[in-house]
């Protein structure tokens, strides 16, 4: 799969990160469990404006597509669970916010590595 396909996929999660984050945090605000849907409120709103900047920027930053995925990927299963314990009192699935949480940060040490990485045309 050539990374570059990846972009209109990334284009689309930030989107959606970004309308959830600002649902989530008026569930929040809202009598919803403010623990809970803040923090994923958050995470989607902290991450939603990165994957969108890493697509745009993917020329610049040799590693920013795959850092993008990886960011999307944690920011999903993290949110995701804090919503699902929301609604069911139960987590996603086993260890889901932990491996949400390290997905984020893998994602985001593939942004400083991409400081060692040049780019063909550099």
């Amino acid at each position: 799969m050539n990374l570059v396909s990846l972009r209109p996929i990334l284009l689309m999660l930030s989107g959606f990160l970004g309308a959830s984050g600002v649902a989530l945090a008026a569930a929040a605000s809202h009598g919803g469990d403010a623990r809970l849907l803040g923090n994923a409120s958050t995470m989607c709103l902290a991450h939603a404006p990165v994957i969108l900047a890493l697509c745009l920027g993917h020329r610049m930053l040799r590693t920013a597509l795959p850092a993008g995925a990886v960011l999307a990927l944690g920011t999903l299963v993290f949110v995701g669970d804090l919503v699902w314990r929301h609604l069911e009192q139960a987590s996603l699935f086993p260890m889901a916010a932990p491996l949400g949480g390290l997905l984020m940060m893998a994602g985001w040490l593939l942004i400083a590595a991409g400081a060692f990485f040049r780019h063909g045309h550099d």
